[in-house]
Parts: C-alpha cells; structure tokens; sequence
C-alpha cells in the first residue's frame, strides 16, 4: 500500500516511476538497467523483513556508485543511517515513514535527495546528539551550533535554517564557519566541507 501509494503521489508531481521491485535482487537488477535519478528503499523486505532493503541500497551504492537513494525505516535505527552514508553522504536520505504523512517534507526530500544532498530524520539526529559520548569532538561546539549541525544534517540550506532558527542568513554562516573551524575541516578542492561535517556528526570520520 505504501508502494503503491508512494507511486502515485510522486506521479501527481510530475515524477515517473520506471520501475518497483518487491525484494533486494530484483532491486538491484533494475537500476542496472533503469539507472534512475533516485532510488526509494524500505529497510525492511523479504524474505525476512528485517534489513535487506538496508543491504541492497548499500549494494547499489557500491555496484551503481553515485546513485540517489532515500530509505525509509519503521522506527529510528541508527545504524542503518550511518551504515548508509558511511560510503558518502552525498545524495543519501534515511526518513521514518511517518514522514509521508507530510507531503511537502517528502517531496522536498526526495527532490534534496535526487540533487545529491543529504537528508537524514529529525528523530534520528536527535537520538544521535542524545548520545553523543564523552571526549567526542563535536562537545567543542556551541549547543546553537549543535543544532545548525543537526538541521544541515537533515538537508537544510543556509537560507532554510535560517527560516527554521528565526536568525538572519549572516549569522547562519557565522555558525557553519565556527563549525568547520572546530571540526577542522578545510577548504580543499578535494573534499566537501558540509558533507564532511554531516559525516562527523553521524560518527563516519
């Protein structure tokens, strides 16, 4: 039903789904072909419903590198999250399904998602800021900048975090600098500062 009704939503704003698929192997096997701009993924699906959605989406980022994929999870499982964007954060969503419900979070998502940007749950990011241990780096950083971090994790721009904190977009930059510099994370041509600092606070480096 959530298939079927995921299909039709996305349908409604102009979003064609080339193919579904019931179980990981066939999954795979379709965006070999299909090569789709995003791949959506149940964590759960047969033949024992526990975490072979998990397990295929991680084979498709390693067979089909680079490609967009949103998983949805019944419940907040952390390590599915990190498990997920442990091979790199960009173009990686990890929503609960709840999140459906509001049509506009979604949609935003899978669009942030398709464009190569990262969009992890609000739940899990606060169980992942709940347990954040002792001597962990990210305690040099501001509770204010705890939380820009957390909002650029779910995928937020500059001007959207603004928006959300009610501050100016200045001092959302001011917060994100003080976040690279803490984190120590330079610029380079090389590397990508906001993911790496997404990868950081989900513990990958």
């Amino acid at each position: 039903m959530l298939r079927e009704g995921l299909i039709r939503l996305l349908a409604d704003e102009g979003i064609e789904t080339v193919a579904t698929s019931g179980d990981g192997a066939g999954l795979m096997a379709l965006v070999e072909e299909h090569r789709p701009d995003l791949v959506i993924v149940d964590v759960r699906m047969p033949p024992t419903f526990t975490d072979e959605g998990l397990r295929a989406a991680l084979q498709v980022r390693e067979r089909v590198p680079g490609t967009p994929i949103l998983v949805f999870s019944q419940y907040v499982e952390e390590r599915y999250a990190t498990d997920l964007i442990g091979g790199g954060a960009e173009g990686v969503g990890y929503l609960l399904k709840e999140r459906v419900a509001d049509v506009a979070e979604f949609l935003g998502a899978v669009k942030r998602v398709a464009e190569g940007g990262t969009v992890i749950d609000p739940e899990v990011i606060a169980q992942l800021l709940g347990r954040r241990r002792r001597g962990d780096r990210l305690e040099a950083l501001t509770p204010r900048e705890r939380e820009v971090l957390g909002l650029m994790a779910e995928g937020l721009s500059n001007a959207a975090i603004a928006r959300r904190l009610v501050v100016t977009d200045g001092a959302v930059e001011k917060h994100i600098s003080n976040i690279f510099l803490k984190l120590g994370l330079q610029h380079t041509n090389s590397t990508h500062r906001r993911v790496m600092a997404v990868l950081a606070f989900l513990g990958q480096s």
